[in-house]
This record gives C-alpha cells, structure tokens and sequence, in this order.
C-alpha cells in the first residue's frame, strides 16, 4: 500500500541512510553479533553524515529537522535489515530529547555537539533488578549535599550499558516520596561509576546490554537534569515518544519478516510446487498482508499528529502494544512458514525472531500499555 505522509525531502533522507546502513553497517554485522556490540566508529560516521539528533539546533551542530517522520525513517530502515545493536533511535530519539526539553543553556552547549558528532553515546538507565515497569519502586538514590549529589543503587538491562559514555540515570530524591527523583548526567569515568558484565540474551547479540553499578558517585549539581524531584514527571513525559519510536521499528520489523518469508515460500518447494501455493500459506499471508497495512497506516497517522504535539499517551500505548504483537506475530508464522530452516540462525527469519521477542516487553510490556489504555476509557 502506498504511503502518503512522505515528501520528497524525506525519500532523500531515506535513501541517504539506507546507502549509509548498506555501506557501513551491513558489511559489519555478523562480525558485531559475534563481539557482542557495535564499533564505535559506525557511531561517528553516522554523526558525520548528519543522522544523530538531526532535529538538534544548527548552533549545536544539528540540522534542524524538527519532524519526527525522519526519526521514522531510520528506525525502519534499521528494522529492514534487522540491526538491533546500532541503536540510534536511543540515542537519537529517546536520550537526546532529555538533554534539550530538561538541560541548561550550558548543560546543552558541554554535550550536545560531542553527542551529535558519535563521540559521546547514550544511554538512559531506569530499569533495576526489582523495579521494571514500577519506576517509583527504584531504589537508587541520590542525596544532595552542598555542591553535588551522591549516588547510589544499580541499574540492569541498560542498553548501549558498555558503550555508553554518558548516562542518564534516574535516581530517588526524597525518601518521604515515592515519585521524587531526578535525572542524573552520569559521565564516563566519574570514580564510583562501574560497569557490570555484558548479558548474555535471547537475541539482540549485537546490543551492548549490561549491569550498571554507582558506588557514592558524586554528581555535580552542574550535571542534574532541571528540577531534581521532578524526574519521574520527566519520565512520564517522553514515554510517549518512546513507544510511538518503538511502534516505528515494530511495524517496520513485521514488514521485513513479512517479505523475508514471502521470498521464501515462493522459492521452497514441497510435494512438488512452492510452497506458496498452499492455501494455508496464502491466508497466512493474507492476514499479515492486512494487518500489517492496517498498522502502518495507524503509526503513520501518530507520526503526524506526534509532529503536532497532538499524541496523547493513550494512543502511543495503543500503537506500542498493536505493532509489537503483530511483529510477534509475523516473526513467529514466518518461521513456521520456514519449517526446519526457520529455526537455523543463517536464515533471517530466526535471527528476527529472536531479537522481536524484547519488543513486548522494554519500553513497558504489553501489559502495562493495556493498564494505560484502560486507564483512558475511564471505566
């Protein structure tokens, strides 16, 4: 189906990333999944060709680009090849936005063009060992003393958790007050500041996933992010944009699995013709053809009305939990489709599989986007 939300400036865009991916990150991928992360030099190549924070200030070294659709972009175009470790939409599209809705004048201009040049990479830390989607269950704490606060507690499953080399850390202000907290700059090789192992996952072989550990880390004042107990709020505020990201890349995950599988079935053959040409195959198709259309459409429309400052928190629960079952969905018949092949890592589907198996759960599970959407209906 086609797609009408795009001008020509984004077609441009697109085809400038997709020739970026084919050149400098397709070639290195099976290398990556078996170092267990990404080099870094892909982070600074991709900053010196304008794809990280481009809707930053020209000032900061950004180009302005203030419309979400090209953050869609390369989300998806990520999702086609099915590269999880190179995660730019974290760093672009969920930790770049804290720094410019919540950080200073000063804050901006210390990190900002370090950040969009690949030179200092992102990460935000939330998640504890006992506290996931429950944020004001944190334990990490941060008290005030006179010119800094000190830091402690750990953090676990934070991607870009090695390569991060700043950290935005969500740390408990008040003890009085269970949503007090505020957003810390942890940087790289502040004393206190260490990093566990890299964890080993199910998929997603290519992400630098790990265990962070802060031992009386004393953050300066200077490094705070806005009010220091207004962190949770700050939190509540970009989620919505974070699952409208996620949304992007599930689609676009469920339409690369789509045509993987399609590919497959027209060539494998069975009982002496494609395996296409079974009725089963072709309903299954059928349905993943429809809803993966019907989906698009519906992340396209939240796209444009996210650039209208119009998404409501509702609906981005709504297009995170849709997109991210589907794509388990499509990943799942695709590799039943496959049969034995489907289960052997050489074939793309299998490595799609396993690395769409986080989708329903990071960002907030699925059963945390229904609680919000129920929440809506005010029953």
């Amino acid at each position: 189906m086609q797609r009408t939300h795009f001008d020509t400036e984004h077609n441009m865009f697109r085809e400038s990333f997709r020739t970026f991916l084919q050149k400098e990150v397709v070639p290195n991928q099976e290398a990556w999944e078996e170092a267990g992360m990404v080099d870094r030099q892909v982070w600074e190549k991709a900053g010196a060709m304008g794809f990280l924070l481009p809707w930053a200030d020209e000032e900061y070294g950004g180009s302005g680009l203030k419309d979400f659709r090209y953050e869609q972009i390369m989300s998806e175009e990520l999702a086609y090849i099915n590269e999880p470790g190179f995660m730019l939409p974290l760093h672009s599209a969920l930790c770049g936005p804290y720094i410019t809705e919540y950080g200073n004048e000063e804050q901006k201009q210390r990190f900002l063009p370090a950040i969009i040049r690949g030179e200092c990479i992102l990460a935000v830390a939330m998640t504890e060992p006992g506290a996931g989607s429950d944020l004001a269950g944190m334990r990490t704490t941060a008290v005030e003393q006179a010119d800094h606060y000190v830091l402690n507690g750990s953090k676990t499953y934070i991607s870009n958790g090695i390569l991060g080399d700043l950290i935005i850390v969500a740390a408990k202000t008040d003890p009085s007050n269970k949503h007090a907290m505020g957003l810390f700059l942890v940087e790289r090789g502040m004393p206190g500041f260490e990093r566990g192992r890299k964890l080993k996952k199910m998929g997603m072989h290519s992400q630098d996933t790990a265990e962070l550990f802060f031992n009386d880390v004393k953050i300066p004042k200077a490094n705070l992010l806005g009010d220091g107990k207004a962190g949770f709020i700050y939190l509540m505020q970009m989620l919505a944009q974070e699952r409208l990201t996620n949304a992007c890349g599930a689609v676009a995950g469920a339409e690369a699995a789509f045509r993987a599988t399609l590919e497959y079935v027209t060539e494998r053959k069975a009982f002496g013709k494609p395996i296409a040409e079974f009725q089963n195959t072709r309903f299954k198709l059928a349905e993943l053809r429809t809803q993966i259309d019907v989906a698009q459409c519906f992340v396209d429309r939240c796209v444009m009305d996210h650039n209208q400052k119009k998404l409501t928190a509702e609906i981005a629960a709504e297009a995170k939990l849709f997109t991210t079952e589907l794509l388990g969905k499509a990943v799942d018949e695709g590799v039943q489709l496959h049969g034995g092949a489907g289960y052997m890592w050489e074939y793309p589907i299998c490595r799609m599989y396993a690395n769409a198996r986080i989708q329903r759960i990071f960002a907030g599970t699925s059963e945390i986007m229904k609680e919000i959407i129920s929440r809506g209906l005010k029953l």
